[in-house]
């Protein structure tokens, strides 16, 4: 069944060279090649496919995250990187920190931020 197998992200970007650079040097994901529809990447046992396309508008929503042990000091990291954690006006500001991090109800903490093409990526802990 597939609960044991790695999941394969697709991301689509309009810049392949600007994506490559976002997800290689500011992310710090394993570049694996470029085939020609899309740039690989390793991210842990997971594959990500920033794949090329000619047009498309980013979803409003996440559509990748990584689940972390320490989101602050990934997100410190990340911000010195030079990313910025977007702020949501429908978030009490009280819930989110002085780094972008929300902490949910629930006491999860998601940190959200944008790729090159604007697709929404985040951290969380859990």
């Amino acid at each position: 069944m597939l609960i044991s197998n790695p999941i394969i992200g697709f991301i689509p970007t309009l810049d392949a060279d600007r994506s490559r650079a976002f997800y290689e040097q500011s992310l710090g994901l394993t570049f694996v090649q470029d085939d020609g529809f899309a740039l690989v990447f390793r991210s842990g046992a997971n594959m990500v496919r920033i794949a090329r396309v000619h047009e498309f508008t980013p979803n409003p929503g996440t559509i990748l995250g990584w689940e972390v042990s320490d989101i602050i000091a990934e997100a410190t990291a990340l911000v010195a990187k030079g990313i910025t954690f977007a702020r949501y006006p429908f978030i009490p500001p009280d819930q989110i920190d002085t780094l972008g991090i929300w902490s949910s109800p629930g006491n999860a903490k998601v940190a959200w931020f944008q790729d090159p093409d604007g697709n929404t990526l985040s951290l969380s802990q859990h």
